[in-house]
């Protein structure tokens, strides 16, 4: 970007110094191969042979969690009303009213959570094509299909308004969306953005008491432990039922 800028600076006419959005991915290395998987079910949890069966326990274990973590903490969660699209409505639109609710109480945390089907990585369990030494035998195998995701919507204090979208199946893949323009705010006011009214991601329909913003390079340097510990602190909130306490040291050889 900046060799493209000295090139052409003279026909530059306008400079934009925030990212719209920031999307990290993230993942679990305990997760990511079928070897690991056979680790986990078989070493790790005693689990074997690792049918069809087991794996979709695991989906089903979490998505119970997440319904039951929603219902204790008076969450919406819902799948997208079909006749958005038609309005011309985004998910974010339909929870900016609980995000200004956030914003007013001056709360953190989850204020709502979308389910969707998509696609995305997982695993699955099949039977060898010819007999085997070991009759509960089992070929794991990385493909990609359709499966529930959902969709958290957070206030962070540090990062302001974000999302964190976690697959229900193996591996668990995380994607995480952060207001580039909410994340700059912030750190050119010295403290969380609370006055800001955005949504996620899309650019700022107002904002109070505006202040310059900082290029999001240098902001994400000057606060890495900020948002770095803003990240790390959500997904495994939203990640421990997927591997209950096991007396087994859970270490890949």
């Amino acid at each position: 970007m900046e060799t493209f800028s000295k090139l052409f600076a003279s026909l530059l006419r306008f400079v934009y110094h925030c990212f719209d959005r920031v999307v990290i991915q993230g993942y679990l290395p305990l997760l990511t191969r079928p070897e690991h998987i056979v680790y986990f079910f078989r070493d790790v949890h005693g689990i074997y042979p690792i049918t069809k069966q087991a794996l979709r326990q695991r989906t089903c274990d979490y998505q119970r969690w997440v319904e039951a973590f929603a219902r204790n903490h008076c969450i919406p969660l819902q799948w997208p009303n079909p006749d958005m699209k038609k309005k011309g409505l985004r998910q974010e639109d339909c929870v900016r009213p609980y995000l200004l609710a956030m914003e007013r109480r001056r709360r953190f945390g989850v204020y709502f959570i979308f389910k969707t089907m998509e696609p995305g990585p997982n695993f699955r369990s099949c039977q060898p094509k010819y007999p085997t030494q070991d009759p509960r035998y089992r070929i794991i195998k990385r493909q990609w299909s359709r499966y529930t995701h959902f969709y958290f919507y957070i206030r962070d204090e540090a990062l302001g308004p974000m999302i964190l979208c976690v697959g229900s199946f193996l591996p668990f893949s995380t994607r995480y969306w952060i207001n580039g323009h909410s994340l700059s705010q912030g750190s050119s006011s010295g403290k969380a953005s609370v006055s800001t009214r955005m949504t996620m991601p899309s650019c700022p329909s107002r904002i109070r008491k505006p202040c310059k913003p900082r290029p999001i390079a240098s902001v994400l340097r000057s606060s890495a432990p900020a948002w770095i510990i803003g990240l790390s602190s959500w997904a495994p909130n939203f990640l421990r039922r997927i591997a209950p306490p096991s007396p087994y040291a859970v270490t890949i050889p």
